[in-house]
């Protein structure tokens, strides 16, 4: 005879699922941790013996080896690897914020972090977003090939007060300082609506440039306010962020009253046209160019969240962003709003 279930039964059988699942997590993290310690002991033994015993480069080979006899079930010990624990040991062993966070992600990460990324600041950045989001391998390495660090430290918007803490980062991740429109066969003398259609007419390679969990919504995107017709320019929506982007073309320069017309845009999108399990709907104003001093007073008091880039047709010159980075210590501060969960405020 078949038993009935009390009504309490699927809480329950939900809480044990949820209490294995965090500690398989916790019992993965563990032992991720116990994997990173013994790499870099092997590293630095390496590395110590060497510059006591003046033990040459054959020595790595023959270790490697002698350990895969020894142990010939484990993976980790090809000569290629030993050489990444040596690597990881000299690049982070004066530096006491970089040792610790290596522990955070897998070895794999770790070697991509080191391997693609030179500077100190830009090996935190990875580390610490690919913890704190979660990123496969497959997004770290896409994400560095897209300049992420680059975006965060140099893009211009207000999120940092006009998106909540929760979603913050991400939106900080999702809007570059700078697009690049190769993929449009357009003279660099051209209007507004021949660049919006351009865009349209290529919109995968157009949502491939805006960096990933974009989708389209639509061009001249129609609102109607008190009985007066307004239409965006683009409408797309994040996927990861749960919320409306309306983009405003420009093919001039940035002019402060841009950012209130997009302020306007984005009340109504809130009001009129956002779902009410969707985030509120983020700005990105993309003009040809822009003075940043410009950008930084019109956004200081907006209490929407927006964004302003600039836009090319060529990637022959690119922009070095460096010259638009803060200072190395306001670097780091940005660098410490990265630790903790996505929770935080």
């Amino acid at each position: 005879m078949k038993s009935i279930l009390p009504a309490e039964y699927s809480t329950f059988l939900l809480e044990l699922k949820e209490r294995i699942h965090k500690a398989q997590y916790a019992a993965l993290k563990a032992v991720n941790k116990e994997l990173i310690a013994l790499y870099w002991d092997i590293g630095k033994s390496i590395v110590s013996r060497q510059d006591q015993l003046g033990w040459g480069k054959a020595v790595v080979e023959t270790v490697a080896r002698d350990l895969q006899n020894e142990f010939p079930g484990m993976q980790g010990f090809s000569a290629r690897n030993l050489w990444n624990m040596r690597n990881l040991y000299l690049a982070y062993r004066d530096n006491q914020k970089l040792q610790p966070l290596a522990a955070e992600i897998s070895w794999t990460k770790n070697v991509i972090i080191m391997e693609r990324c030179k500077d100190e600041l830009q090996r935190e950045f990875y580390i610490k977003v690919t913890k704190k989001f979660g990123w496969t391998k497959d997004v770290l390495i896409n994400q560095i090939e897209a300049g992420a660090f680059e975006r965060f430290m140099a893009n211009q918007t207000n999120f940092d007060k006009a998106v909540p803490g929760k979603y913050r980062h991400q939106a900080k991740l999702a809007v570059k300082d700078e697009y690049t429109f190769d993929f449009l066969e357009m003279a660099e003398e051209h209007s507004e609506k021949e660049l919006e259609r351009a865009l349209v007419d290529n919109v995968r390679k157009f949502l491939v440039e805006m960096g990933g969990y974009f989708t389209f919504v639509g061009n001249q995107y129609r609102l109607e306010i008190d009985g007066s017709e307004f239409f965006i320019d683009l409408l797309l929506y994040h996927r990861q962020l749960r919320c409306l982007v309306a983009i405003e073309l420009k093919i001039g320069a940035f002019k402060p009253e841009y950012a209130g017309k997009m302020q306007f845009y984005l009340s109504a999108l809130n009001d009129t046209v956002r779902l009410p399990d969707e985030e509120p709907s983020i700005g990105i104003i993309l003009c040809k160019e822009k003075s940043r001093t410009f950008v930084e007073y019109a956004l200081r008091d907006s209490k929407k969240p927006i964004g302003v880039s600039t836009y090319k047709l060529s990637n022959k010159l690119p922009r070095e962003l460096k010259k638009y980075f803060p200072s190395t210590e306001e670097m780091s501060k940005r660098l410490e709003g990265l630790s903790g969960n996505q929770e935080d405020t």
